[in-house]
């Protein structure tokens, strides 16, 4: 990717970079400093890589190698289904759940890990809509993931409710009593802006309305506290800043005052008071149990939960300082060194506003994206025009920020974008 002479500072001949109120040298005495450094060590990183997409997939920790390969060559090759008690794989979904309960603010017994983040909107968004009979409308906003708004249209159609997304801005605004469930991301997939939580879910509580929140860009990337905020429910993702690996299964959370009366609509055994009954008749389990429907994919819950690792001594304050750092460094070398090259800032330049990303626009977002990672910089592409950075504060360094927009740079300055090969797309963007 660069070159770097004896000193280790990248030769200016490769990146070349203006004066900036921040040098590559004063990147390097942050690293040295940062709290969060040696964390970067529990991450198996491709060597040459600077990996910015962690909002999207997370990066592996070294310690789900080992621990996957005792799952596979252990407890199921020799254990088979003697594991399900002799490794505690059946407890998994709740030990796991304990585990990102620290992250989200929440208490142990108040999450729980199950199925994905679409299966768990649909369960939470049907389950508060019953707790809210007589109300006639689910509100939702407009730009949010696309899954959220489908899962929610479907809900409604089986429920016989309304669905309306509004603009960010006029959320607000929107509730009213005829308002049964708000249900919103806390974090933009696309823009990266954050809502106040605490705020929206008062003001949803003032008109009798219960909250659902997607926690997909947060957990993990940025302090949370849902029992402070009185969150009603929420739902997240284990492989994106959780680093749970592709596919890694979701998490619920479902606040202990509404536990009792919840009822979800998926009635899976593992759900049941007493399972290993089996019993014609479904009586939910207590508890946060109670969200859980079929057999739990116990090797994704095992990665997950040697992943959740990473997050062992690390403080969820020092956690978003290295993010809001990482991120006002981006956009200020964006800021300084790209003004000429026709991008736009969509992400909020206030860090309260914002999440552990920064996105940019381009009319030529996505060949753009490609032509870095064949340079070694990955980040994604939205469209229809945005090109979006994840800043995981576990495994990022200011000097990988550095040598980003160098290479987007390089990129823009060199027109290596125009490579027909970067212009075709691909499957997965």
């Amino acid at each position: 990717m660069n070159t770097k002479n004896n000193s280790g500072i990248p030769d200016k001949g490769v990146y070349v970079l203006s004066s900036p109120p921040v040098s590559w040298e004063d990147c390097l005495v942050r690293d040295a400093t940062d709290p969060l450094a040696p964390v970067r060590q529990q991450f198996q990183l491709p060597e040459g890589v600077i990996y910015l997409d962690g909002n999207s997939l997370g990066a592996m920790p070294r310690a789900v190698s080992a621990r996957m390969q005792k799952a596979i060559e252990q407890e199921w090759a020799t254990g088979l289904i003697r594991s399900w008690n002799d490794a505690d794989w059946y407890p998994a979904p709740q030990r796991v759940g304990a585990r990102i309960a620290r992250l989200v603010g929440a208490e142990e017994n108040e999450v729980i890990v199950a199925d994905s983040t679409s299966v768990n909107l649909f369960k939470l968004l049907v389950a508060a809509l019953r707790m809210r009979p007589g109300r006639s409308l689910m509100l939702g906003e407009r730009g949010n993931f696309p899954t959220d708004a489908y899962v929610a249209q479907g809900v409604a159609e089986i429920t016989g409710t309304q669905f309306r997304a509004v603009e960010s801005s006029e959320v607000l605004a929107a509730l009213n009593e005829d308002v049964a469930v708000l249900a919103l991301t806390h974090v933009n997939y696309k823009s990266g802006q954050a809502y106040d939580m605490a705020a929206i879910t008062r003001r949803a509580h003032e008109v009798g309305a219960l909250v659902v929140w997607d926690l997909a860009h947060t957990a993990g990337a940025m302090p949370c506290v849902l029992n402070a905020c009185e969150v009603d429910f929420a739902v997240g993702c284990g492989y994106k800043y959780l680093n749970g690996g592709p596919g890694a299964p979701s998490f619920a959370f479902v606040a202990k005052r509404h536990q009792q009366g919840l009822r979800q609509p998926l009635t899976g055994w593992h759900g049941h008071a007493r399972p290993f009954e089996f019993t014609h008749g479904y009586e939910p389990a207590p508890g946060i149990d109670r969200m859980l429907v079929g057999t739990a994919p116990q090797l994704g819950l095992i990665a997950l939960e040697a992943a959740l690792t990473a997050f062992d001594g690390v403080g969820l304050q020092a956690l978003r300082a290295k993010s809001v750092a990482l991120t006002e460094l981006f956009i200020t070398l964006v800021d300084q060194e790209l003004a000429a090259y026709g991008f736009g800032l969509a992400t909020p330049r206030d860090a309260a506003l914002r999440g552990s990303q920064v996105s940019l626009t381009h009319e030529h977002g996505y060949a753009i994206v490609q032509a870095l990672i064949a340079r070694g910089v990955i980040g994604d592409f939205r469209a229809p025009d945005i090109l979006r950075f994840g800043f995981a504060a576990l495994y990022i360094s200011h000097a990988d920020v550095w040598e980003a927009v160098a290479t987007l740079k390089q990129v823009m300055a060199e027109d290596a974008w125009r490579t027909p090969e970067f212009m075709a797309r691909k499957a997965v963007t």
